[in-house]
């Protein structure tokens, strides 16, 4: 894990390589065809094929990461780099590094900067001002880096923990199978979060077919949100900050519509000492946002930078700290044996 965090900082998302979001948007496609062309217009039957449609592609999804863990235990020489490229493919913090400092170096110029934003926002950006590009860009830097590196990356860890457990368990290799690690893990949840990206949208037929997605992304990201907001205090150096900042990404965040976006956005707002929220525009309707730390000053290009960092030191902290679980669970077991010698 340590090295799949290092080689996705290290190269990102290479163009031109067949990533597995990929695979998982074109599966989607040709199954809401199939269920478009099944359910039509009829509300029940598209909720049921959007179950359907998650289930498949879910499960598709953990099966494949185990059968990589499989052949990593079995064949190491090929299902390591395997297991190691699949991993790295699931954590998105060097692209999404990447995609906002793009924004960035491309202002002044509006235009260039519109259309390198308009990759990664949902909202409308054709009017936007540079002001407003800037707040864009922070908002997207915060509310991706738990959808695309800490909750990818959570998983992994809950992964790592639950196949620690086969031995224990009777579940080791020559016992009754394996539990599903960091890879199944971490696909599953990038299973989720692509079906929401492409189905999760309150309009036509996907307020109906898009709800199981939508409903399973926000489940698996409900608690690595608040653990962002929970450490990111410790990432900024203020741990004696961390209830406080806590409470107020809460309370400020529970206001936005999503049960996680808001309060990821109000996390890194208190933490980097910036405003974010406020009116954004989403296929010509108006939405007004929550304000996040209304007292701060607005974004700028520091700001945005902030949030960055502090989206890599936080990335950091979670790894060391899992390294030092790991290292105190494992001289526990080593005492354990002395003991029982």
């Amino acid at each position: 894990m340590l090295l799949a965090c290092a080689l996705d900082r290290l190269l990102g998302d290479p163009r031109g390589w067949l990533h597995p979001v990929q695979v998982m948007g074109a599966a989607i496609t040709g199954l809401r065809r199939a269920a478009e062309a099944w359910a039509g217009d009829r509300p029940l039957p598209l909720r049921l094929a959007g179950a359907a449609i998650t289930a498949l592609l879910v499960g598709g999804s953990l099966l494949a990461g185990w059968v990589v863990e499989r052949l990593a235990l079995e064949r190491p020489w090929l299902g390591l780099p395997l297991l190691l490229l699949g991993m790295a493919s699931a954590l998105a913090g060097r692209s999404l590094e990447r995609a906002v400092t793009a924004v960035l170096e491309a202002l002044p110029d509006l235009e260039a900067a519109r259309g390198r934003l308009a990759w990664i926002v949902g909202r409308d950006v054709s009017h936007l001002d540079e002001p407003e590009i800037l707040r864009a860009a922070a908002e997207t830097a915060s509310e991706n880096a738990v959808d695309g590196l800490f909750a990818p990356l959570f998983w992994m860890l809950a992964g790592a923990a639950l196949s620690g457990l086969a031995a224990p368990l009777g579940l080791a290799p020559g016992g009754r199978g394996w539990l599903p690690g960091p890879l199944a893990l971490a696909w599953a949840f990038k299973a989720a979060s692509t079906l929401d990206s492409m189905l999760g949208y309150r309009r036509g037929r996907l307020r109906w077919l898009g709800t199981a997605g939508a409903r399973l992304d926000d489940l698996l990201t409900w608690l690595p949100c608040r653990l962002v907001a929970l450490t990111l205090p410790l990432a900024n150096g203020r741990p004696d900050c961390t209830l406080t900042w806590f409470r107020t990404a809460l309370a400020e965040g529970g206001a936005d519509p999503s049960p996680n976006a808001g309060v990821s956005q109000a996390a890194y707002a208190q933490a980097a000492g910036v405003r974010l929220g406020g009116l954004n525009l989403y296929g010509g309707e108006l939405r007004a946002k929550p304000v996040l730390a209304a007292s701060a000053a607005p974004p700028d290009r520091q700001a945005v930078a902030r949030i960055l960092a502090l989206s890599r030191r936080l990335e950091l902290l979670w790894l060391l700290g899992a390294a030092g679980i790991a290292a105190l669970v494992w001289l526990a077991g080593l005492t354990a044996i002395s003991l029982a010698q």
